[in-house]
């Protein structure tokens, strides 16, 4: 098995006027919100900003499903809201095959040959309470397989279509159990199977055997530990394979497939700072690091239907390194050229002689390619509209690192528009806390630079995924402010650059996001000028409290367990809420009143709490939308208001 190892700056004039008529309360005409948005404190938003931002808001991005036959299944917009649609040849027409007000993003396509239809999820004003559709091949309407109130997620086919797999829970509304339901090309959906009675949630099942007798189910705990089980499917008996029952440390793992000779592939940072591919002997128990010469996190592991291929991504300081190798002897293939981004949603054709997957760069809009594992040649099969913006004025991040407290470097992503500067900085936080802040395309990265002249960075504080396990634990528990304090170290990194303008620094980000937006204008109000915050956290108490029952004990597990006195002692006394008194910087607020996730009431309390005092405070409540706005215009309209808000609290004196 060796061979594993192995800028249109003139612009900003026009448009700074524009929104400057309305900072001075100047008549401008003015753009009403959609039906379902409740705006507080704000002005209508501007018609001048909404046109301009539109050359960048109507851009389009495709992503991949999957294969169907010789052609790809992508979602992409074409109205107001993500659909599906499919593509027959490279480049090809694209054919809307769904039409719903709602978004539809993700299904999962029958592997029969003769009926490669295919199941989507869909929920309703973004509760993300999803529900299964079956779309036929052939056309016609969507055909509901669900109860229509429970949430069904995790959505998979047998490798003969046969069986289709999901996660439920219908059974009691919180409880994570797996099921399987019958399918017959001819007669349709048949009786369905119960797989597992989940005790809890993180349940999710990750492949069928070969024979279809056997199945693989994961538990996910936290980022930082998971459990993977196989299920006999005949006598519902259920053993352990990842961690050992003896082991004494948890450990992460993601995604776990069937291979040849009675193996299993999958990703885990057992013994290793960083998820690297692996490969569990069923009959043996052992386990053989694939991938041990990578010192970053191995993702996206994909096999081929043969199982004689498999696939695999590794996140190098955000950027995305595809490989391919041969399961029989490791020895990796060659392959072509990968412009600089992001890769992602790896997929074999049916026969395994491709591979499609989506690539998103900082410069251009996500698309769909495919490669020939035979010759290595490079297919496109989308080519998404940049919506008038000219490609030669996009510009990419550049990759820095600063100094925190205590010494930790930490990384940081900047744009910088053109000119000497001093500009303007906004800070964009990602959520998660998880999450990690990756070059991909950003049309409103790409506004800020263009339009306003501000520099746009964002942080990979610690907590971030992308750089190993004892990094993600860096912020966990009573950790949790030195994340924030990691933020005053990029203040401090700010006064350093001379093109940078230390006086008009304003922060945003969204979910735990938010919460760190609402933290760093507590932690430093005199250095921060505005703030915009998008379905934060402003008390995890409250927030633990309030979830969706299905998610509580995962986000428990991250931020501590608030039934706990001393843990609630502590998140009661990091809560912005609780010192929304020192905030004194102006506020825009948005939530989605749907938002399963971080519920409204996170935004209604700091809203309130601010209500008394002189800090301005626009707050954009949607009744339609969820955990972030999804829907086109109002995403949109919310852009037009932020860019107002910006330009009156962060560049207008």
């Amino acid at each position: 098995m060796s061979g594993w190892n192995y800028r249109v700056a003139p612009l900003q004039h026009t448009l700074r006027a524009a929104i400057l008529v309305v900072a001075a309360g100047a008549m401008a005409e003015t753009v009403q919100a959609p039906s379902n948005m409740e705006v507080r404190g704000a002005p209508e938003a501007s018609a001048s900003v909404v046109e301009t931002l539109a050359r960048y808001r109507n851009a389009r991005s495709a992503t991949l499903v999957d294969w169907v036959g010789d052609g790809v299944l992508v979602a992409t917009r074409f109205g107001d809201s993500t659909q599906l649609h499919r593509v027959e040849t490279p480049l090809g027409m694209r054919r809307q095959v769904t039409f719903f007000a709602e978004p539809v993003r993700s299904a999962a396509v029958n592997p029969h040959a003769s009926e490669p239809g295919f199941v989507f999820l869909k929920d309703i004003g973004g509760s993300e309470f999803y529900q299964m559709f079956w779309r036929p091949s052939g056309g016609g309407a969507a055909e509901l397989l669900s109860d229509g109130r429970s949430r069904y997620t995790g959505v998979s086919w047998s490798q003969s279509g046969r069986w289709l797999g999901y996660t439920t829970t219908e059974r009691n509304g919180r409880d994570w159990d797996l099921h399987a339901r019958a399918f017959d090309p001819e007669a349709g959906f048949g009786a369905t199977k119960v797989i597992q009675e989940g005790a809890g949630v993180g349940w999710s099942l990750e492949d069928w055997s070969a024979g279809e007798d056997r199945v693989l189910v994961s538990k996910y705990v936290s980022i930082n530990e998971a459990e993977l089980y196989e299920i006999d499917l005949g006598t519902g008996a259920r053993r352990q394979l990842l961690p050992h029952p003896d082991a004494t440390e948890g450990v992460a793992i993601g995604g776990a497939v069937y291979g040849t000779d009675n193996g299993v592939y999958y990703t885990s940072d057992a013994g290793s700072e960083f998820m690297q591919l692996r490969r569990l002997d069923l009959a043996t128990g052992e386990s053989t690091t694939l991938t041990e010469d990578v010192e970053w996190n191995v993702g996206g592991a994909a096999v081929s239907r043969d199982r004689a291929r498999i696939a695999w991504t590794f996140n190098e300081g955000g950027y995305s390194r595809l490989q391919v190798a041969s399961t029989a002897d490791g020895q990796p293939l060659a392959l072509p050229a990968i412009p600089d981004g992001i890769v992602g949603r790896l997929r074999f054709s049916p026969d395994g002689r491709k591979l499609a997957f989506t690539l998103s760069r900082p410069v251009a809009p996500s698309d769909v390619y495919s490669i020939d594992l035979g010759s290595g040649a490079l297919t496109r099969w989308t080519a998404s509209e940049l919506g008038g913006l000219p490609a030669e004025g996009l510009a990419a991040p550049e990759l820095v690192k600063f100094a925190s407290f205590d010494g930790l470097e930490i990384p940081a992503f900047v744009y910088r528009p053109a000119g000497p500067g001093p500009h303007p900085v906004l800070v964009n936080i990602h959520g998660g806390p998880e999450g990690q802040a990756r070059p991909g395309f950003s049309p409103s990265s790409q506004f800020y630079m263009q339009e306003l002249g501000l520099a746009v960075v964002f942080p990979n504080v610690r907590g971030s995924a992308g750089y190993g396990k004892s990094w993600l634990k860096l912020d966990n528990g009573r950790l949790r402010e030195d994340s924030v304090r990691d933020i005053g170290a990029l203040l401090d990194w700010i006064e350093e650059q001379p093109e940078l303008d230390q006086d008009r620094v304003a922060v945003t980000g969204g979910s735990y996001g938010g919460y760190m937006v609402l933290a760093s204008m507590v932690h430093f109000a005199e250095r921060i000028r505005a703030g915009v915050e998008r379905v934060g956290i402003s008390n995890f108490v409250s927030f633990l409290e309030n979830t969706q029952a299905y998610r509580r004990d995962l986000r428990r597990a991250e931020y501590g367990d608030e039934r706990d006195p001393e843990m609630r002692t502590f998140l009661e006394g990091i809560a912005p809420l609780h010192r929304a008194h020192e905030i004194a910087a102006p506020l825009l607020i948005a939530q989605g009143l749907n938002d399963p996730r971080v519920p409204a009431s996170e935004s209604e309390q700091i809203a309130g709490a601010l209500a008394q005092s002189e800090i301005p405070v626009w707050y954009v409540l949607a009744r339609d939308e969820g955990h972030g706005f999804a829907k086109k215009p109002n995403a949109d309209y919310l852009a037009a208001l932020t860019a107002m808000f910006l330009e009156r609290h962060l560049l207008h004196d």
